[in-house]
């Protein structure tokens, strides 16, 4: 490495801000000087979307194009769309980008492996706090606490005590059979919570091996049949698409919650609606959805006493975003030192 600083472009957001990113490059990298140029892009408060040839990026090639001008080495963004025009504009200086998410989407990776423009990302980020809001949507279906809330402190009716009812009561974790669909980094974090409460945890993933939290069952068919509640963690795969849908939802025993806050199309949403209006399942607790931002004719929104519906918040911790810059930090502190680095896609 030269004598000049390292040229650094932080295009950073509202949740992963770029001050976090500077602060943990220069944590990283106490020895060198470090020149860290700031950009603010719009997200969360505007949209991500397709950007040019790259998908699930925020703002425009021209703002990007123009916070490189200065000649940065590395990018480190979360948001930011790395275009083939973007990489062609900064190939001369630009040596490393580093993305803030569990996926490179808004890179053109063929574009930059053509540059040898190494793209790095930050797995496991959101893993904690994704798993602790799935546990949090399972409690909040079981026990009908939105609800209750929003029959208390919105309509001033003190009538959620029909929920004290023995027909109407909720759910205890203690006890509970719960399978797992998923064993990963979210899921091993949700079955080791709930054996905390005394559930009978119960995991289906064909692809761990070793030692798990929880009873291992070999087919999705039999977890479903001996689960009272399901929660989801599979990746999205063209084999897990609709992975519960008419068929093995219908397995599941009369009154069974479903959980998902992993990704939507995982569930099938018009057999799921089936499911709930026939009163097969007596609740269910989502975060993500086949088509996000959930369309608002909906069928789930004429669900409301049945279902708990977030706006795909799983991963919206400060944590998830400081470890998101960390991380990141640490990949440019292995590059700037010449080691191998941990996350790199190309």
């Amino acid at each position: 490495m030269s004598d000049d600083p390292l040229q650094v472009l932080a295009a950073g957001d509202h949740f992963v801000q770029p001050g976090l990113i500077a602060r943990a490059l220069h944590h990283e990298l106490p020895e060198q000087d470090v020149s860290v140029r700031e950009l603010t892009l719009g997200w969360p408060l505007d949209p991500f979307g397709p950007v040019a040839e790259v998908r699930e990026a925020c703002g425009t090639e021209d703002e990007v194009i123009a916070a490189l001008a200065g000649g940065a080495e590395v990018l480190v963004t979360q948001m930011a769309p790395v275009t083939e025009r973007v990489l062609d504009f900064a190939a001369e200086r630009l040596r490393l980008v580093v993305v803030c998410r569990g996926g490179p989407v808004n890179v053109n990776l063929d574009a930059a492996k053509s540059r040898d423009i190494p793209v790095c990302y930050t797995p496991g980020r959101n893993a904690a706090a994704t798993a602790e809001f799935t546990v949090g949507l399972l409690l909040a279906a079981l026990r009908r606490i939105p609800q209750s809330h929003d029959l208390l402190a919105r309509q001033g009716s003190w009538k959620g005590s029909a929920y004290y009812t023995y027909e109407h009561s909720g759910l205890e974790l203690e006890d509970l059979p719960i399978g797992l669909v998923g064993y990963g980094a979210v899921g091993s974090r949700v079955a080791r919570v709930l054996c905390a409460f005394g559930a009978q945890v119960m995991v289906y993933d064909p692809y761990v091996r070793g030692e798990i939290h929880g009873l291992r069952v070999t087919s999705l068919d039999e977890l479903l049949t001996k689960s009272t509640a399901i929660t989801l963690h599979a990746r999205l795969t063209p084999e897990t698409r609709g992975l519960l849908g008419a068929r093995e939802l219908a397995l599941l025993p009369p009154g069974a919650v479903i959980v998902n806050a992993a990704r939507g199309p995982l569930l099938d949403e018009a057999a799921l609606c089936d499911a709930l209006e026939s009163g097969h399942l007596s609740a269910a607790a989502l975060d993500t959805y086949e088509q996000e931002p959930l369309p608002p004719d909906s069928r789930l929104h004429d669900l409301a006493d049945r279902v708990v519906l977030t706006p795909h918040l799983g991963g919206a911790s400060r944590a998830v975003a400081e470890k998101a810059a960390t991380t990141a930090a640490e990949e440019v502190g292995r590059w700037a030192r010449g080691e191998p680095l941990a996350h790199s896609l190309t």
